[in-house]
């Protein structure tokens, strides 16, 4: 199936339509593999659309994440920048203290451990958050 029929079928399903800034948003962040704020979103978008605002920007996010094909990520310190991302498998996050760089990484043994805490305590985990701060190779 195609990604835009795809997107178009999850938009459906959740009463909602996939409008022309909803598809613009999802291909910047298609075409991206790194981790954009809405602003940054925003400035890539504008480029292609002259006419999309700022306000427009963090309203289709919030749809994007309603409808769950949208991740907000809080990858700072200070808890001050959102990144955005697609929702995709399983992934976790390093971000380096000093030059805040963004490491995605995998990892089986998060994931088993929150199938045993499910399996334990009778648990449906849906999602797992793990975050890691600290020091890349470069700035250690």
């Amino acid at each position: 199936m195609a990604h835009t029929e795809a997107m178009t079928q999850i938009f459906h399903a959740t009463g909602r339509r996939l409008t022309s800034q909803r598809r613009l948003l999802l291909e910047v962040l298609t075409e991206r593999d790194d981790h954009l704020d809405a602003e940054a979103i925003y400035a890539l978008a504008k480029k292609r659309d002259p006419n999309i605002s700022l306000a427009t920007v963090y309203r289709t996010l919030k749809v994007l994440k309603e409808v769950g094909v949208v991740q907000e990520r809080i990858l700072d310190r200070e808890g001050q920048r959102h990144h955005y991302e697609l929702t995709t498998e399983a992934h976790y996050h390093f971000t380096c203290l000093k030059c805040g760089r963004v490491i995605e990484f995998e990892s089986a043994l998060i994931e088993q451990a929150s199938d045993e805490l499910a399996k334990r305590l009778q648990l449906d985990v849906v999602h797992a958050r793990v975050h890691l701060d600290g020091y890349c190779p470069d700035c250690r």
